[in-house]
């Protein structure tokens, strides 16, 4: 704004320059006209008499015609007029200018809000996505601890157990098999239910499907929690290699 302040003071000055200019230009008194005529004058002669002297020729003024000075006086002003819309076109030019950085600056703001906006939400997304992974490795754990891995050192007897199982009535199967899950067995020593539960679950895993099925009918009609929990179960053996 100062440099717009400067430019309007400067024409105003050199308009009132220019004003005073032409004015002591048209105002300037005119001498020549003012001056006696020395033509009309009379020299006394001898005796009082009047002599006529002839008329002088004066050479003309030095300076510049009429014509002259008028297309001088023209020619300023028209240089007035010129100066005066170049400046007008240099304030107009520094206000568009203004106009275009005032619209730059509140671009460059609504960018700022929107990337700040994407920023508070990729983090937002990241705390989700931190969540979800420890949801997932939660998962994961409560997998590994509820799979039941048949280690490759006991396959064989399991297997082998598995066929005796399959001669067995299939009453007297789903009895044993209901003690050995619930840990009721008097024989059971220090095991834990769970490690009994595992041990019934693997024993069915490698009976034949028909066994099986006969098997876990009777068991259902006895306990069908228990029967419905080997079920789950027989979904998470895993042969170990």
């Amino acid at each position: 704004m100062n440099r717009k302040v400067i430019i309007i003071a400067a024409v105003v000055g050199l308009a009132s320059f220019v004003g005073a200019f032409a004015t002591g230009w048209f105002t300037r008194p005119a001498a020549a006209s003012a001056a006696p005529d020395p033509t009309q004058a009379g020299v006394a002669g001898p005796g009082g008499a009047s002599l006529q002297t002839p008329p002088l020729t004066l050479s003309p003024t030095p300076g510049l015609p009429t014509d002259q000075a008028t297309a001088a006086r023209s020619m300023s002003e028209e240089q007035l007029k010129e100066l005066i819309l170049q400046v007008r076109e240099r304030i107009q030019e520094y206000d568009r200018k203004l106009l275009e950085l005032d619209k730059e600056k509140e671009r460059l703001q609504i960018a700022q809000q929107t990337l700040k906006k994407d920023i508070e939400a990729l983090n937002n997304l990241r705390v989700d996505l931190a969540a979800s992974v420890a949801d997932v490795k939660n998962e994961r754990d409560l997998l590994l601890k509820t799979r039941v891995e048949v280690a490759a050192a006991e396959k064989a007897n399991l297997m082998a157990i598995a066929a005796a199982y399959d001669k067995m009535d299939p009453v007297g199967a789903s009895q044993i098999l209901t003690n050995m899950a619930t840990g009721s067995s008097r024989n059971a020593g220090n095991a834990s239910p769970a490690a009994n539960l595992d041990d019934a679950v693997k024993i069915l895993f490698y009976m034949q499907e028909r066994t099986k099925a006969k098997v876990l009918a009777e068991m259902a009609a006895q306990e069908p929690a228990l029967a419905a929990l080997l079920c789950q179960k027989l979904k998470q053996v895993q042969e170990g290699k």
